[in-house]
């Protein structure tokens, strides 16, 4: 049976995204699911003011801009039972504390992949047709190609390296099927038959860099993928290959990317790098063959209303005693991201 008294829940995340997150309609159904002030927004478990709204929390929705979920966190709030998380992954922002608590956490992680996937898919699709080179060759010479200039250009049956099957690799799986693609997976999760049930060829790293036009990592940032793309592996993919990440920058080595990059030999689409942002020097930022954007492929602007939708309704399931559907578990986070 539903509890009578409904739960007292606390915001913990940079009001800026407030807004976008949890525009009127779902801010009324929060309300009406929880004991909520929509005022009241923690952005330190140790300030003094927010110590009585913490004391009595059950229900902590957080995104980005939260401290980090640790000992302090439980010190101030001995009643929490749930995190509901208003992002993508909670690996950097839950502590082994909370896990040991036993406490639930609840993310809107799949809503934050879809963006991510879409992005991946624009950028394979422009970079099949060579967009990125097109575009410097017309504003240099502002004359159309040559038949010779196109040779190379198209994306019928170009070879897809997708590294990592987690939310985003698959949703971008899905999201390939459509095309005229070959598709390679590399996951030291997934036998081939499940490969092959999404679509893809399972191979080992090493031979996937080998066999790709284009390269898509979505492997989480943990310690066994710290730099899985060095510079011998790197030295694989083919010439002209491309190199797209939407991931982690800690997943390549920054000098030997640079230094690929810096000899023309591949082309990389970087939604994310190490360091975040590049100091103001970085020849990433001048070279002709990289298309750099500002970490842009999550959820920005009206997609982040989706997030908030998941956590709205992960609220209202856990006012009504109903099981969250959104549920992360530890022993997940080796493979999300």
């Amino acid at each position: 049976m539903p509890s009578t008294q409904p739960p007292r829940a606390v915001f913990a995340i940079d009001p800026v995204h407030l807004p976008l997150l949890f525009p009127p309609p779902l801010l009324a159904r929060l309300r009406q699911a929880a004991a909520l002030d929509p005022a009241l927004v923690v952005r330190d478990f140790a300030d003094p003011s927010a110590a009585p709204a913490l004391a009595d929390a059950e229900v902590l929705i957080t995104g980005w801009g939260c401290p980090r979920l640790d000992a302090d966190l439980l010190a101030a709030a001995p009643r929490l039972r749930t995190v509901l998380h208003a992002a993508g992954s909670v690996r950097s922002l839950v502590g082994d504390a909370l896990w040991e608590r036993g406490i639930t956490v609840s993310s809107a992680v799949t809503a934050n992949a879809l963006p991510v996937a879409e992005y991946t898919l624009a950028m394979i699709l422009l970079a099949g047709k060579d967009t990125f080179t097109h575009r410097e060759r017309f504003r240099a010479t502002h004359t159309h190609p040559s038949p010779a200039e196109t040779a190379a250009t198209g994306n019928v049956g170009r070879r897809i390296g997708i590294i990592g099957a987690s939310r985003v690799g698959r949703r971008l799986l899905e999201l390939l099927r459509p095309f005229d693609f070959t598709i390679l997976l590399h996951d030291p999760y997934v036998s081939s038959v499940e490969a092959a049930s999404l679509g893809a060829e399972l191979l080992s790293l090493e031979d996937l860099l080998r066999s790709s036009d284009i390269v898509s990592l979505h492997a989480p940032d943990i310690p066994e993928t710290y730099r899985m793309l060095d510079a011998d592996r790197l030295a694989l993919i083919r010439d002209g290959g491309v190199l797209i990440n939407t991931s982690r920058g800690a997943l390549i080595d920054p000098d030997a990317l640079v230094g690929e990059l810096a000899s023309g030999r591949l082309h990389a689409v970087l939604d994310v790098t190490e360091p975040e942002p590049l100091p103001p020097g970085s020849p990433l930022y001048r070279l002709p063959n990289v298309f750099l954007t500002p970490h842009i492929a999550g959820s920005l602007g009206n997609e982040l209303e989706r997030l908030g939708r998941i956590v709205t309704e992960e609220l209202e399931r856990l006012a009504s005693d109903l099981p969250l559907l959104h549920e992360v578990r530890h022993t997940d986070l080796a493979r999300a991201a």
